[in-house]
């Protein structure tokens, strides 16, 4: 007997998925749990609230895997899901538009000087993390989805719901913040593009 290609198994664990197959699922929560979570903690929730949001957001998933028609990738397509419904839950328990309020105060700057020392390039790699982490949220959940995700900006496009241009703006923007930080932090410059 032949083994499965890479497609047939994904299609048949998508035929699981969409059939209710509460095995199938529960590997697909194990899957993607962890990207859940990172994309609700880049948008600012508690971790008090991460695990409710996050069993709404595979709650939508599970609802909305009979729809899905393979246009984007299975983890785009959850992103997607995950970014609404955690602005949606932002929304709903916290003043309106508090993301956006939070980007502009973040635009109008606050420095972190941090004196690191750094001596080799897997702490040079945490440390541009850590200043990722020190971004404007959407500039930050941008370059997440882009260099960790290995997301595109057409994905990212959809994720956030935002123009194209928006998203290339957003991650122009955060890896220059980011070199700034990243020369005073260091003393040195560092390619933050790679």
């Amino acid at each position: 007997m032949a083994e499965r290609t890479w497609q047939q198994q994904r299609d048949h664990w998508l035929g699981l998925l969409r059939s209710g197959n509460e095995r199938a699922f529960a590997q697909f929560i194990d899957k993607y749990k962890e990207t859940v979570f990172l994309c609700c903690r880049w948008l600012g929730l508690r971790e008090d609230e991460i695990e409710d949001v996050a069993s709404e957001i595979f709650l939508a998933a599970y609802k909305g895997l009979k729809g899905y028609r393979g246009k984007a990738e299975l983890g785009t397509w959850l992103w997607s899901i995950a970014y609404r419904q955690a602005v949606s839950y932002l929304r709903k328990n916290r003043r309106h538009l508090q993301l956006e309020d939070e980007f502009q105060n973040e635009l109008a700057g606050s420095e972190h000087d941090e004196p690191i020392v750094v001596t080799q390039d897997k702490e040079q790699t945490k440390i541009i993390w850590e200043a990722v982490e020190r971004l404007p949220r959407l500039w930050a959940l941008s370059i997440i989805l882009h260099y960790r995700e290995e997301k595109s900006v057409v994905d990212i496009a959809k994720i956030m719901r935002i123009k194209k241009n928006t998203v290339k703006t957003y991650l122009f923007r955060g890896r220059e913040r980011l070199k700034q930080m990243i020369t005073a932090t260091l003393g040195e410059n560092i390619d933050v593009d790679n």
